[in-house]
């Protein structure tokens, strides 16, 4: 049976087999069903979700982040936090917190006017119409007292990068500091 994976928006993805110029084997997923579909992961890769439900294999990534350490910045964003539609990624150092690009309200209400809303309940609707952008990110920059770093994403023209906020400090102490100022004007005050 082809290795399938349904994302958090209900797509199903297969899991298909190229060749690359070299003559090299490329993995890749896709919601077509044909072709040189794949019956097994290979060794050393794994599925991969992005926060805007785009689905990929990628090479097993060493565990830096622990679990301990996502929990803090899912139960942050929970405790601290006013959006309800924000997603959490992890790569190699960094926790990235992902939010809403939409309105989530203002989208909610035009869907109480469409078609499929009578079909559906909006609230299974929104997370399938919703797309996320990074804003806030915690970096690990030293692993044995594990101490973070904050950036949060500038969107000044001449910048359009990370920047640093705040110091150094434990993961906790920078989640219960940031994570308030997502969604809110203060956001772009914070250096």
């Amino acid at each position: 049976m082809p290795v399938q994976y349904v994302n958090r928006k209900g797509q199903t993805y297969y899991l298909h087999q190229g060749t690359i110029k070299s003559g090299k084997l490329r993995y890749f997923f896709s919601m077509k069903g044909g072709g040189t579909l794949v019956d097994v992961i290979p060794g050393g890769f794994e599925i991969y979700e992005n926060p805007n439900a785009q689905v990929f294999l990628r090479k097993v990534q060493p565990k830096i982040i622990t679990d301990d350490e996502i929990a803090i910045v899912e139960i942050g964003m929970k405790r601290f936090s006013q959006l309800q539609y924000y997603q959490i990624d992890v790569k190699k150092g960094v926790i990235s917190v992902f939010v809403a690009n939409q309105d989530v309200d203002r989208l909610s209400d035009i869907l109480s006017f469409t078609p499929r809303a009578r079909d559906a309940s909006i609230q299974d609707l929104l997370p399938q119409l919703i797309s996320y952008s990074p804003m806030l990110r915690f970096v690990l920059i030293d692993k044995e007292k594990r101490v973070f770093v904050a950036q949060r994403y500038c969107f000044l023209g001449s910048i359009d990068d990370w920047i640093g906020i705040g110091t150094p400090d434990t993961l906790q102490n920078l989640v219960k500091r940031y994570v308030k100022h997502l969604g809110q004007d203060s956001y772009y005050e914070l250096s």
